[in-house]
């Protein structure tokens, strides 16, 4: 934060402090406590008037415990102009503690979990439990909670794998990220009408009803010259380049006509972060068994 944030809001801070002793100080009645007057404030709403009387003891006592309890606040606690409070104390340094704790306390467990095979640490019930966790902390937002992803995400619970589903192509998956699933635009190579033999061709593939013969042969000849080289003879994939397979009916996108047509005239591109840095190798373990249990059970 910037010092003129810093200042302003301290600036603020104590003005509304002080200005409610203040506010306190010139209302003060020379009455004693707990009397009542008969004179109002001199006006009136529907007959009813306001008595000109002293505050309440009880309310003034707790108005002013709340003005020392804020001044006593920013003495102990850190904040204004950044002073760091009478003890050092912060939320990061807290933070820091609670976390380093919580290393302390759990980093053998996940130490001796990380020690497992992964087939076998999959069967566990208590670390796929711990793997869940993980996998609604980072992943959930993408692949969905319950793993069967959405439009643009990968289902990670059937056996369709854009680079492989043994346990070391997810872990290697989960630790550095996947950048390469990009699939270029062909429109202005193969022009519109090829956009869409292609497509017919690309869905007779998976035996796709209501696909036009013709279409579909000129497709072929086209997507021999231009799609092998990643989908591989016959649309049937590579894990090496991260190329889906077109003949199992499984959609990363969507599997009909205009939908593979967008995807042959402009193109795809996805990415998945890196969490090496953010979980750690031995978390990492956990959960890419807990993702291996899932088109394992």
């Amino acid at each position: 934060m910037t010092s003129f944030w810093t200042g302003w809001i301290s600036f603020i801070v104590l003005g509304s402090i002080f200005g409610c002793a203040w506010l306190l100080w010139i209302t003060r009645k020379s009455q004693k406590f707990d009397t009542e007057t008969e004179q109002t404030m001199g006006h009136s709403f529907d007959g009813i008037e306001e008595y000109d009387n002293p505050l309440p003891r009880w309310w003034l006592v707790l108005f002013m415990g709340t003005i020392f309890f804020g001044l006593a606040y920013l003495v102990v606690y850190p904040g204004l102009g950044g002073y760091k409070g009478l003890f050092g104390w912060t939320s990061v340094n807290q933070w820091e503690a609670e976390v380093k704790k919580a290393e302390e306390t759990y980093a053998p467990i996940f130490a001796k979990l990380a020690a497992t095979p992964i087939e076998e640490l999959a069967k566990d019930e208590n670390a796929m439990k711990i793997g869940q966790r993980l996998f609604a902390n980072n992943c959930a937002v993408c692949h969905g909670s319950t793993a069967h992803g959405a439009t643009g995400f990968p289902n990670l619970t059937d056996n369709d794998w854009l680079y492989g589903g043994s346990p070391e192509k997810i872990k290697e998956t989960i630790t550095g990220g996947r950048n390469g699933s990009a699939m270029r635009a062909w429109k202005d190579e193969i022009g519109e009408e090829g956009v869409k033999q292609v497509a017919h061709y690309v869905r007779s593939l998976s035996g796709q009803e209501d696909v036009d013969a013709a279409m579909s042969a000129k497709g072929a000849e086209i997507f021999t010259a231009n799609c092998v080289v990643c989908h591989g003879e016959g649309g049937k994939g590579s894990h090496d380049m991260g190329a889906p397979n077109l003949t199992d009916g499984i959609w990363l996108y969507g599997g009909t006509q205009s939908v593979i047509e967008a995807t042959v005239r402009n193109g795809r591109g996805g990415v998945m972060p890196a969490f090496k840095d953010q979980l750690g190798e031995e978390r990492i373990h956990l959960l890419a068994a807990y993702i291996y249990s899932l088109s394992h059970q």
